[in-house]
């Protein structure tokens, strides 16, 4: 079949694995499975991790400057699928690609992962502003996570060309299931260990459990910022029923979410949108207790698919974990029904699908 449709991706791919620059695998690899399409990409992707998003650094400035030369790459596109940062700098930092691509007339593709897009624009005052707007009004159609997360890019296109594209876990999760335990807590973090992911609010309720004697198995996995590695790690040291497992991929994730019963996710992270984490965790039948943030009501409905409890709360959080602990029976129906509504809702091919019928 002949090539009809030609796509360019530019934003972050692996490595480091995020939630962004794995939505961008995923897309990559399903526009490359289409006969009709072809496709290349522009990895913008950020080797430091910190959790310093959105600060100027000479250091960002000239690794950002560094792939400016491959934006000839889209004299040979018709789309150009972008996913930027959220920030002023998240955004600017693709300038030459937005500008050259208007003046080629071709289709510019916004695919926003989060719900802080809006604010910034709302807190920006004079030139940034208006070159903010400028920039993300030459938007042909935009994406979003979920109903909600659409105000984000309400400022700068009308919302007719605004689709929402939710989020999915990839298959190879479910290839294979294992029984689960549900005689005590076991208990899984699956996200960068950052402050505003939560961590040390996760943390501090596992001392209370401990202080409590209630008895439970936690891992927690994801690269640890390194400007917080030293507390994380002390705080780490004084607990006897947590470990940190590392980064995980592939067969490691799979086994850790099966091994699971309970996802814990207690973010207040101010780019966030709708985590795959949380999806990855109901596609292999954990109970989500999370927080109500961002796009995250959107998918999870409280005593339905677990429970949320308050931000920068670990008493709260305590409480919540502390009550399955009493019932056990409503943490194994859960699970169960998790996995029937991931099914319905979040597999690759109906992200395959939407994603195909927006293009």
């Amino acid at each position: 079949m002949k090539k009809t449709k030609s796509i360019l991706i530019i934003g972050p791919l692996p490595e480091p694995t995020t939630g962004v620059s794995l939505a961008n695998k995923v897309v990559y690899d399903i526009i490359k499975e289409q006969s009709e399409y072809t496709i290349d990409v522009i990895n913008t992707s950020y080797s430091r991790f910190d959790e310093a998003i959105g600060k100027f650094s000479f250091h960002k400035l000239f690794f950002n400057l560094s792939f400016y030369p491959k934006a000839y790459k889209i004299l040979f596109h018709k789309i150009i699928y972008i996913t930027p940062g959220q920030t002023f700098f998240g955004v600017i930092k693709y300038t030459a690609f937005i500008l050259l691509s208007t003046v080629l007339r071709r289709e510019v593709i916004v695919h926003v992962h989060g719900n802080h897009l809006g604010n910034e624009y709302k807190i920006l005052k004079g030139i940034k502003k208006k070159v903010f707007r400028f920039l993300l009004s030459k938007t042909t159609k935009g994406i979003v996570l979920s109903e909600s997360l659409k105000q984000n890019m309400t400022p700068f296109i009308s919302e007719d060309k605004i689709k929402v594209l939710p989020n999915f876990a990839e298959d190879y999760l479910t290839s294979t299931t294992t029984e689960k335990s549900f005689e005590k807590l076991q208990i899984i973090y699956l996200s960068n260990l950052m402050e505003e992911k939560g961590i040390f609010d996760l943390l501090d309720a596992f001392v209370l459990l401990e202080e409590n004697n209630i008895p439970y198995e936690a891992k927690i996995a994801g690269a640890i910022d390194y400007n917080q590695r030293e507390e994380i790690e002390k705080r780490f040291s004084k607990l006897d029923h947590t470990t940190y497992v590392g980064i995980v991929k592939g067969d490691a994730k799979r086994d850790l979410l099966n091994w699971g019963t309970i996802f814990v996710l207690p973010t207040y992270y101010k780019m966030e949108g709708q985590p795959i984490s949380i999806l990855e965790a109901m596609a292999t039948g954990n109970v989500i207790l999370t927080t109500k943030h961002a796009g995250i009501p959107d998918i999870i409905t409280h005593k339905k698919h677990g429970l949320f409890f308050e931000k920068k709360n670990p008493q709260d959080l305590y409480e919540s974990l502390s009550y399955y602990t009493q019932n056990k029976d409503e943490v194994s129906q859960i699970s169960q029904s998790n996995k029937t509504y991931f099914k319905e809702n979040f597999t690759r091919l109906q992200f395959k699908e939407r994603l195909l019928e927006i293009l």
